[in-house]
């Protein structure tokens, strides 16, 4: 047993959870919602293609929609921080997730929009190879998608 794995593990465990008590404790988050919030779909992250991805998630076969637009390089210098952004023009985007086809897990993210806000995320993820990335939009109980190439140069997950 690697003890240094374990205790790696244990302390991004109890760091996540001892913010989500203090958030509760000084009433930024309601105490439901963080015990919500440490609760994530293992299935949906184990996907290895676009349909199951939704379906993983509740959803329905997803459109392509122009409304959602991704902002990343085309090619990609280094594949181990690719900077990527979403942006939905849906109405009642209710969450945005980006998907990367050739990494060995396909859901890199899924980010909840609340009421309000703009739908907006911005994150960097790894890309083993040159690949297409999706963006996957929840609007309105429905799901729609966009994809861009990007290309990798050098780095990615494998090298």
């Amino acid at each position: 047993m690697n003890s240094s794995k374990e205790r790696r593990k244990v302390i991004k465990a109890g760091g996540g959870i001892g913010l989500l008590g203090l958030l509760a404790a000084a009433g930024l988050l309601p105490a439901g919602e963080a015990l919500a919030q440490q609760q994530w779909n293992s299935g949906a992250f184990g996907t290895r293609n676009l349909a199951d991805a939704v379906k993983a998630l509740g959803g329905t076969p997803p459109t392509e929609n122009k409304a959602i637009q991704i902002t990343a390089p085309d090619i990609a210098e280094n594949g181990l921080v690719v900077p990527v952004s979403v942006t939905s023009d849906i109405p009642k985007t209710e969450s945005i997730a980006i998907l990367v086809e050739k990494n060995p897990n396909l859901l890199s993210a899924v980010f909840e929009i609340p009421n309000g806000t703009d739908p907006f995320v911005s994150t960097r993820v790894k890309l083993a190879e040159s690949t297409d990335v999706y963006a996957l939009v929840k609007a309105d109980g429905k799901y729609y998608f966009l994809k861009k190439e990007i290309k990798v140069t050098l780095g990615g997950c494998g090298g």
